[in-house]
């Protein structure tokens, strides 16, 4: 299968991408992308303290030197390092993600990307490691944390590239619902069950994600080399494994459900892959989810 996916060389350019935490304040609104703790990052996207939900008093933002040593790590990448070191990897795809909407969409405004140890404040208030990677539109900022794909592999994930680089494509995918007003328009259709607008947000934002995945490698300057049916599949892997009905388990009641099945996941990604097509994405306009 080969692990190269950037065929780009030298320093990767771009001032959107930072080591550490957030701006405080703001309202609570945050969209999870996948793993993780449900029940966080469903308090997060309706306003909801997540320590009222677990019994404590949330996370505390990293450490100084850990900002420091992400910062200092980010500004040393290239593109050679994005084929071997994940943190150059999240860096380098934003680069492609943005390239690739601000040519579908002239209207593209590109979000801010903080990289976090353990924890970190933001603009809707203060999120853990077990979140897993979410977006915050109340400061239009993706954030990661890198030990997620660490867990995404115990989860029975994929730890190749375009797996992690997918991760990172569906939260962009959010910040696309944030401009065009999907995700508001999935805040006011409730946060649990088979038709939540919480599960079309995140089926959406799978579809976006294939989307990026169509676009990412056309045309000879391309920054990701051509993708192989190979890496397609690790990328299916993930998005089964982050299914409602895999994290927990059998018997799993649909009710419960915030971002979709294993299959709808799939399934999403899968159309947003083939067609390229972001119109095709609209997971607001049928019931067939």
């Amino acid at each position: 299968m080969g692990r190269v996916t950037f065929q780009g060389s030298g320093s990767i350019d771009t001032g959107s991408v930072s080591g550490g935490g957030g701006g405080g304040g703001g309202g609570r609104i945050a969209l999870g992308g996948g793993a993780g703790l449900i029940l966080t990052i469903v308090a997060l996207l309706f306003g909801v303290n997540p320590g009222e939900i677990l019994g404590t008093e949330g996370p505390q933002q990293g450490t100084s030197s850990d900002a420091a040593q992400i910062q200092q790590q980010l500004d040393s990448c290239t593109y050679e390092m994005a084929n071997e070191n994940t943190i150059c990897r999240i860096k380098a795809t934003t680069v492609s993600v943005d390239t690739v909407w601000s040519d579908l969409w002239p209207d593209y405004q590109p979000p801010q990307t903080v990289i976090f140890a353990d924890a970190v404040r933001t603009g809707c208030g203060a999120a853990s490691s077990a979140t897993g990677p979410f977006y915050c539109p109340a400061d239009s900022t993706a954030y990661f944390d890198p030990s997620f794909f660490t867990q995404l592999r115990r989860m029975g994930g994929s730890d190749g590239p375009l797996a992690q680089e997918y991760v990172v494509a569906h939260e962009y995918g959010h910040h696309v619902q944030n401009l065009t007003g999907a995700l508001a328009k999935g805040q006011r259709m409730g946060s649990q069950g088979p038709r939540s607008g919480s599960v079309r947000v995140e089926l959406q934002a799978d579809c976006l994600a294939g989307v990026w995945a169509h676009h990412a490698d056309d045309g000879p300057d391309a920054l990701l080399a051509p993708i192989s049916d190979e890496q397609i599949a690790t990328v299916i892997q993930t998005a089964k494994a982050i299914g409602d009905d895999t994290i927990q388990g059998p018997g799993s009641n649909p009710e419960g459900w915030t971002h979709g099945s294993a299959a709808q996941r799939t399934r999403w990604f899968t159309v947003g892959y083939q067609s390229g097509d972001p119109d095709r994405c609209d997971t607001f306009a049928t019931d067939d989810l």
